[in-house]
């Protein structure tokens, strides 16, 4: 973590020059966006660095939002943890609303947040119009945190936000040690997870992707940026010596499932639809399978649905489910113990 190093000036003169930018005109919405997309795009920018302050990188947001994005991720607590915390009308947020309503792009943007008399690691959720969308608070601060005047508080609970391209649940750097966080993400529906933090994690967050079956993409203060698949395959592992900028798109309509009561009825879905739908993966160990559409207008998850498949997290949420309802009491042993 580090102090916070804005030059005020400068935060000002960018900050005024984005707003007039946004007033001025957004960009086209995504969903107004061309209808040839295949599938359920959403193309993600994630952001990795260190030591940066808010005037340079909201011109590298303005740069790469020039590009099209539909979502960017900055690290945890970005502009530092040492000084007095800030508002959700404070500068940082107000400096990327702005950026977000500019280039009609979402945009998470963790802060080292006051709310009254609290203290908390918080990313927020901006949303194309700039507006903030949602909060999560961390629900598992790392213990250096509690060493600040005044601590930072935990969080309650995970959160997962509705967006037009999906799904979208947050969680925030030593949330990675804890399966609950997840397991709750995955309960609420998540499609993507991103994942600002201090470090890397590796194959940690590679746990969570191949468990619950949700993209999971990082931002972290060590200059890397992952992505994971569904399948829990690594998509992407990029690291800078500086700031580190990773682009990709992800299909959020690709839908994963298992062999078990699916293949028959897999096999008339692509026989009647093989011109609009693909198997996109096989997996052989696991007994898996991955659905993609190929053409533009269809939704393979939704088809699969029509033809009654049942997707990979539904089917062991119900397996679990119906499996617990057969299990019998544990029985008591009627036997006093007697103890010394």
């Amino acid at each position: 973590m580090r102090p916070r190093d804005l030059a005020p000036s400068r935060c000002l003169l960018v900050l005024s020059a984005l707003l007039l930018a946004g007033a001025l005109g957004a960009a086209e919405p995504a969903a107004q966006a061309s209808a040839q997309k295949i599938g359920r795009p959403v193309r993600v920018v994630s952001l990795s660095f260190s030591g940066r302050s808010l005037a340079d990188i909201a011109e590298v947001v303005d740069r790469e939002g020039t590009k099209g994005v539909d979502l960017f991720l900055l690290p945890e607590t970005w502009r530092g943890q040492k000084d007095s915390p800030e508002t959700l009308d404070g500068p940082t947020v107000t400096a990327m609303g702005a950026l977000a309503k500019k280039h009609s792009t979402y945009l998470v943007c963790p802060i080292d947040r006051q709310d009254g008399a609290r203290r908390l690691n918080t990313a927020v959720l901006i949303d194309r119009a700039g507006k903030i969308a949602g909060v999560y608070d961390k629900v598992y601060p790392y213990w250096s945190e509690f060493e600040l005047k005044p601590p930072v508080e935990p969080g309650h609970e995970a959160r997962v936000f509705q967006t037009e391209f999906g799904k979208l649940g947050l969680a925030i750097c030593f949330d990675v040690n804890f399966p609950e966080v997840w397991q709750r993400l995955a309960d609420q529906g998540a499609e993507l997870v991103v994942w600002p933090s201090a470090y890397s994690a590796g194959t940690s967050l590679q746990a969570h992707a191949l468990n619950h079956h949700f993209y999971i993409v990082s931002s972290t203060q060590t200059r890397d940026c992952l992505v994971y698949d569904i399948t829990g395959e690594e998509l992407l592992y990029e690291k800078s010596a500086d700031l580190n900028v990773s682009r990709i798109t992800l299909d959020l309509d690709r839908g994963i499932y298992h062999e078990n009561f699916n293949i028959s009825k897999r096999d008339k879905l692509l026989k009647e639809h093989g011109d609009a739908v693909k198997q996109a993966k096989w997996l052989d160990r696991e007994q898996w399978f991955v659905l993609q559409a190929t053409r533009p207008g269809v939704s393979a998850r939704a088809l699969a649905k029509q033809y009654g498949l049942e997707e990979l997290r539904d089917y062991l949420t119900r397996s679990r489910r119906e499996i617990d309802q057969r299990r019998e009491p544990p029985k008591r042993d009627p036997t006093p113990q007697t103890h010394p």
